[in-house]
């Protein structure tokens, strides 16, 4: 917000270089007498450098540009802190905008309307819509097809945190999810046997002195992922079971991530995109044939 002061700052500076513009025209355009020859005093082999006023067309040009300013700075703000006759400001002008291209959107979105996810899944016209919609928002973490990369799940496989159903989906685009491995607090002894063993629970070979000490340090672990760490949807608590693995399988990875948890972040969409938007992201994550 600008303060009265600065803003009478403004207004008097502005003010002095329209008037300065408009005494330095009035002062170099004065006509000259036919028999009158001012010169700038300046001589060179008997050549004098005259000192003749502006052609008139151009004369009128900075003319135009003059008052030009004085209108625009009626109409619109620029002059300290008088917002213009207009009315107008960048946040109006914005708002106007978004609101006609929503309502280009709904009329083409309106195609779309009386189709299920599934349906939409299936219609070419409205996945390549989607597509656009994907790689614009989410492309960045998941990659391009959406095989995602460490850290960012696969949207093409069968392992999903939190549900493969469309209405899991589109609540998950709209409300984002937030993911935590909290760190367990144990000895690097234990936490290099429990790593070993949550790798023998997705079919890795171990030692038999890994899975009975694992299995009681596991026991920390089954309020999330289960007694047989299968995961919980409800939690996204990952299944340890299926070989699938977000953040590396190897056993230093898993270390890692029982030494010092790790923290997941899924923002929401709701804000950036509408609903018939968000429907068609969610029937394009379905088609990728991921659950």
């Amino acid at each position: 917000m600008m303060t009265d002061g600065w803003s009478w700052f403004v207004i008097i500076l502005v003010t002095l270089n329209i008037l300065a513009m408009v005494w330095l025209l009035l002062a170099t355009s004065k006509s000259k007498g036919a028999d009158e020859a001012d010169t700038t005093g300046h001589t060179w082999d008997g050549i004098k450098e005259y000192n003749n006023p502006l052609p008139r067309w151009w004369l009128w040009l900075f003319v135009i540009t003059i008052v030009f300013s004085v209108v625009y700075l009626y109409l619109y703000p620029g002059m300290g802190s008088f917002k213009g006759s207009l009315d107008w400001t960048q946040s109006s002008q914005y708002e106007q905008e978004v609101a006609l291209n929503r309502a280009k959107q709904d009329a083409y979105f309106a195609e779309f309307a009386d189709l299920s996810i599934s349906e939409l899944a299936e219609n070419d016209k409205a996945m390549a819509t989607g597509r656009r919609l994907f790689l614009n928002n989410c492309a960045t973490c998941h990659g391009s097809n959406g095989q995602g990369a460490k850290g960012f799940p696969n949207l093409r496989d069968d392992d999903w945190l939190y549900g493969d159903s469309p209405q899991t989906i589109v609540q998950t685009l709209n409300n984002g999810r937030a993911g935590l491995m909290p760190d367990l607090g144990l000895p690097n002894s234990s936490v290099a046997i429990l790593a070993r063993y949550v790798q023998g629970l997705a079919g890795q070979e171990v030692t038999e002195h890994v899975q009975q000490k694992g299995k009681s340090l596991f026991a920390v672990c089954t309020s999330c992922h289960g007694p047989e760490g299968k995961g919980n949807q409800a939690l996204g608590a990952p299944n340890l079971t299926d070989n699938i693995w977000l953040y590396g399988s190897t056993a230093q990875e898993i270390e890692v991530i029982l030494a010092n948890g790790v923290q997941g972040n899924m923002p929401s969409f709701n804000t950036l995109l509408s609903q018939n938007e968000i429907k068609l992201l969610a029937a394009y994550v379905v088609s990728l044939g991921g659950g």
